[in-house]
């Protein structure tokens, strides 16, 4: 054999194996494309999906802000409505003992007794308030319509 059939036959096996290193690449480019196209879609819906994201973070701080300041508003108003509970109850309790003293300097009754003494209910809370009986003052009344009132709008 002479060495050029040998350099020839050894480029002939070179040639065959680049021709078969240039079929693999080719189906692989191929498949690079297809999957290109799958990239390209899920690259837009990660974008898109990154908007919504931040949008709906960005409301979710407003809305946070919002709920702090009505939790704010709301601590001022209980502390508000404990002050005007207590200083209710003292009041009532006032107002108690001036009916008290009231009724026992009552003048008496034209049959030789004192004015009959009404029993005066226990101090009553928001919750327990029923119908009035048609014994109590126009100020009692009044006072029962707005324990209830605000028993209401707390349910």
């Amino acid at each position: 054999m002479t060495p050029s059939l040998i350099l020839d036959l050894v480029v002939a096996g070179l040639l065959v194996v680049t021709i078969a290193y240039a079929a693999l690449l080719n189906r692989r480019i191929g498949t690079l494309r297809r999957d290109k196209a799958e990239l390209q879609a899920l690259a837009l819906n990660f974008a898109d999906s990154t908007a919504r994201a931040e949008d709906s973070i960005g409301r979710l701080k407003k809305t946070a802000d919002e709920l702090k300041a009505r939790v704010a508003e709301a601590r001022g108003l209980r502390d508000d409505l404990a002050f005007l509970t207590d200083r209710g109850g003292s009041t009532a309790d006032r107002l108690e003992e001036l009916v008290r003293a009231a009724r026992k300097e009552a003048p008496p009754t034209p049959g030789g007794g004192r004015v009959p003494k009404r029993e005066t209910p226990s101090p009553a809370r928001a919750g327990d308030v029923d119908e009035p009986s048609g014994v109590e003052s126009d100020a009692e009344q009044e006072l029962i319509r707005a324990l209830r009132s605000a028993r209401q709008r707390q349910a």
